[in-house]
């Protein structure tokens, strides 16, 4: 019998429900309403919801497992949260069966089961219920991500991407996308509207010039100067792929593209375990490895941040030697 099945069935359920009302929230919120420039209220309504349903579905089936979550229920109390709160509510219980359906006080007290704090012993879910807010915002990628986290090591990851074709060759074809890794078991693909799932793995290269970086759109994420450089030197001619979110662990762990780097913007920044920990077992059960750019592993096992390391190399196993060392050049590690 394989391990973490009731886990996975769970997870998948949770993302996928979560999924269908980030697509709602957008269809109600931002396609049909002209938002200005700093209006984030959409994200923050989308970003409740999926939180609220994530946990209520965990909490259901797993009532002794902690959830780190990145959202709490604070801007949704009182009267100055009423207009925020009445949204969250009703854009929830509108993916919701007639006998899921959650009171304002259910919704909020399920949000607030995300205020764990990790640690090195036992068993955690870490959740971001939208990684790539901007993409959101304007149609593009965001991802809803959910990893159990066992004594420090990341073991299922389920990542909900909307927006992403099943089949990157067909852009205008079947968009939502689904990526369930379990760890020794393998990486898969599906779509939300079948469950009918596909192993997947990294591109068959040999070689860092036959490669293709993938990385965010905002370069305030992670340096695009700096993966110039290393592009020049692993011999990379291919334009890069840019996408927001953990879309990008994925794109590489079904062969899309092969490198995602999260090169340092600031030396102050400290990742989130929420924003790597899904894709962290995806690429590595589809062939990849991950590391930091010292070439660490990355630790999940010292709260809700990734303190001990900095930046992110995620590519596959074969050819992530030789791009550490190029990452190592330009930023001058030694």
């Amino acid at each position: 019998m394989s391990a973490y099945l009731q886990e996975r069935a769970t997870a998948i359920r949770a993302v996928l429900t979560a999924s269908k009302v980030c697509q709602s929230v957008f269809q109600h919120l931002v396609a049909n309403e002209t938002l200005t420039k700093n209006d984030k209220s959409p994200v923050t309504v989308a970003d409740f919801s999926a939180q609220a349903i994530i946990n209520t579905y965990l909490h259901k089936d797993f009532p002794n497992d902690p959830i780190i979550g990145e959202e709490d229920s604070k801007d949704l109390q009182g009267e100055s949260g009423k207009v925020l709160r009445e949204k969250v509510v009703s854009l929830t219980n509108g993916v919701l069966s007639e006998n899921e359906k959650l009171s304002e006080q259910q919704i909020l007290d399920a949000i607030d089961r995300g205020n764990y704090a990790g640690g090195p012993k036992g068993r955690h879910w870490a959740l971001d219920p939208i990684d790539g807010t901007k993409g959101f915002l304007r149609g593009g990628q965001y991802a809803v991500c959910l990893a159990l986290i066992e004594d420090g090591v990341v073991q299922l990851g389920v990542i909900g991407c909307p927006n992403l074709p099943l089949n990157h060759n067909e852009p205008e074809g079947e968009k939502g996308s689904l990526f369930i890794a379990v760890r020794n078991q393998g990486a898969y693909q599906r779509s939300f509207s079948n469950d009918n799932e596909t192993r997947i793995q990294f591109a068959d290269i040999s070689s860092t010039e036959q490669s293709t970086f993938c990385e965010s759109v905002e370069a305030g994420h992670s340096s695009h100067g700096d993966a110039e450089e290393i592009a020049k030197l692993l011999g990379i001619t291919r334009t890069p792929v840019r996408m927001d979110s953990q879309a990008k662990y994925c794109s590489i762990s079904r062969g899309d593209a092969d490198i995602y780097l999260r090169l340092p913007t600031s030396k102050t920044y400290v990742e989130k375990i929420w924003d790597h920990a899904s894709g962290n077992v995806l690429v590595t059960e589809a062939g990849g490895k991950v590391t930091d750019i010292y070439g660490q592993p990355l630790d999940f096992s010292i709260g809700r941040t990734l303190e001990k390391n900095k930046g992110v190399i995620a590519s596959k196993a074969s050819i992530h030697d030789r791009v550490l060392q190029a990452v190592q050049k330009v930023l001058n590690i030694q």
